[in-house]
């Protein structure tokens, strides 16, 4: 099981600081948004810490480095769900500022290397997420998110269509990731919803009532499986794997 560093004590921590091997901590970054009537408000925030479990464990198993899950960063800029119960926004230089402050925290602390795993993909959100980032140092820090084309297109034909906030792509992430946080009836009962949200933002449209999305999700959740959420987690997994060793190793793919 991947480390959590809530769940160690002090001197535990100082022990893998000083054990001799490279410790990473992955940052999971959400948000606290409606995914329409089946998924719960903490959806994003749920997959990231997935991924970054997931990811942690395969850190340390294929590469050799010592990777802690740390807390999450549970907010975000939710501004396309204004007018929904449960939209919480904060400004994106709020968040840019906070972010940057946490990831220097750890780099100070020890770490050697910081990524922020994100999945929430609100353009303004990802752009205050990559702000934070904005002067470091690529090889100590590193940003692991899906809208990158060069992962974006590892993923289903649903997340690339854009029709994907709470469809058949999170709520299959989701049935693998935290089931019990799924209504699978619920979900069973929903008509597809074909409207691509990379297409209605690039015509201008700012929130998802803008865009017709009256239920707050678009896509096939119906559609979705828990095969198919553990297979994307992996190709999630292997995007932060990816990322941090390519730092390490001196590579620059922190902000593209």
């Amino acid at each position: 099981m991947a480390k959590k560093l809530a769940l160690l004590t002090t001197e535990g921590l100082k022990t893998l600081l000083h054990a001799g091997s490279p410790v990473v901590a992955l940052i999971p970054v959400g948000s606290v948004e409606p995914h329409g009537p089946h998924l719960p408000l903490a959806t994003d925030t749920i997959i990231s810490e997935a991924v970054a479990e997931r990811a942690a464990e395969r850190l340390e198993a294929e590469r050799g480095f010592v990777a802690l899950v740390v807390p999450s960063v549970p907010y975000g800029v939710t501004e396309f769900a204004r007018g929904f119960a449960g939209a919480v926004s904060v400004p994106g230089a709020a968040l840019s500022a906070y972010l940057r402050a946490v990831v220097e925290a750890y780099l100070q602390g020890g770490f050697a290397h910081v990524c922020l795993v994100n999945n929430h993909l609100e353009p303004d959100h990802d752009a205050a997420v990559r702000a934070a980032l904005v002067g470091i140092d690529p090889r100590r820090a590193t940003l692991a998110c899906p809208l990158t084309r060069r992962w974006g297109r590892t993923l289903s034909d649903e997340y690339k269509s854009g029709a994907c906030h709470a469809g058949r792509y999170e709520t299959s992430l989701m049935l693998a990731a935290s089931q019990s946080s799924v209504d699978a009836g619920r979900a069973l009962s929903l008509p597809a919803v074909g409207t691509s949200l990379s297409s209605a933002i690039a015509g201008g449209k700012r929130t998802f009532l803008e865009m017709g999305l009256v239920a707050a999700y678009t896509g096939a959740p119906a559609e979705a499986t828990e095969a198919e959420g553990r297979e994307l987690l992996e190709r999630l997994a292997e995007m932060v794997v990816v990322e941090v060793t390519e730092a390490l190793a001196g590579g620059d793919s922190v902000v593209p």
